[in-house]
């Protein structure tokens, strides 16, 4: 990945960026947050957030926060903090980005999110080797934007996984990725992980349903759906 350190003053303005430095700080309670809940294991998973520096004068586009590759999140401090341009160029951190930074440029690109969260969560990577769509067995699958779709199997890492991420995703906020995981959109990285925990645990009710022997569990039609879809909208405290 190139890197842009041709001044270097700038990489520090970023970090001195508060912005920037609440955005870091965030993404690595988020991308901790998906280990401790056993989302993912080891350094597996990634997590991205877009974010609009707070002075113009430290930069004058909005940057992307993500993981970097192979490391521990727990290892992770202030001082490791990895930035790129949407166009995927470099321009903080020493550490390489997460091999899986074409898939979160996808995401972030097309402008219909500010948080990607990917994980390699159990239930869900085993329903993605199994069915194209999980089937709406409750109504959270609403909140989601609907059934959610299974992407294609495609080489992690790659450019063709992200082209088959983002049909998976239309008009959705979160998708399964063939043999492979989970990724969930959001206007925050709050929400986001909020959605990978709730895919994760529609598939396991999936899963346990089917397994009962002489049983087809009962799923939930296009109205049951829609209705769920406007009770939701007005769900939570006002102003919340």
């Amino acid at each position: 990945m190139e890197k842009n350190f041709a001044h270097p003053g700038r990489a520090w303005r970023l970090l001195e960026d508060r912005a920037v430095a609440r955005a870091w700080h965030d993404l690595l309670e988020t991308a901790r947050a998906t280990l401790r809940d056993g989302l993912v294991a080891g350094t597996s998973g990634n997590v991205s957030v877009r974010v609009t520096p707070a002075r113009p004068a430290v930069a004058t586009d909005d940057l992307v926060l993500i993981t970097p590759t192979g490391v521990p999140y727990d290892r992770l401090g202030p001082e490791d903090a990895v930035a790129v341009t949407l166009d995927g160029r470099q321009v903080l951190g020493t550490l390489e980005p997460t091999s899986e930074l074409p898939l979160h440029l996808a995401v972030h690109r097309s402008g219909t999110a500010r948080a990607v969260v990917h994980t390699h969560a159990p239930h869900a990577t085993a329903v993605s080797t199994l069915v194209d769509t999980l089937p709406p067995v409750h109504y959270m699958a609403a909140a989601l934007g609907g059934p959610v779709r299974t992407a294609p199997y495609a080489l992690y890492g790659t450019e063709e996984l992200a082209g088959h991420l983002l049909e998976a995703l239309r008009d959705r906020t979160a998708c399964l990725l063939r043999n492979h995981g989970t990724v969930t959109t959001g206007d925050t990285l709050a929400q986001a992980l909020d959605r990978t925990v709730q895919l994760e645990w529609m598939c396991r009710v999936w899963l346990l349903a089917r397994s009962v022997p002489g049983h087809t569990p009962s799923l939930l039609d296009a109205d049951q759906l829609a209705a769920a879809a406007d009770r939701l909208r007005g769900y939570g405290q006002p102003g919340g």
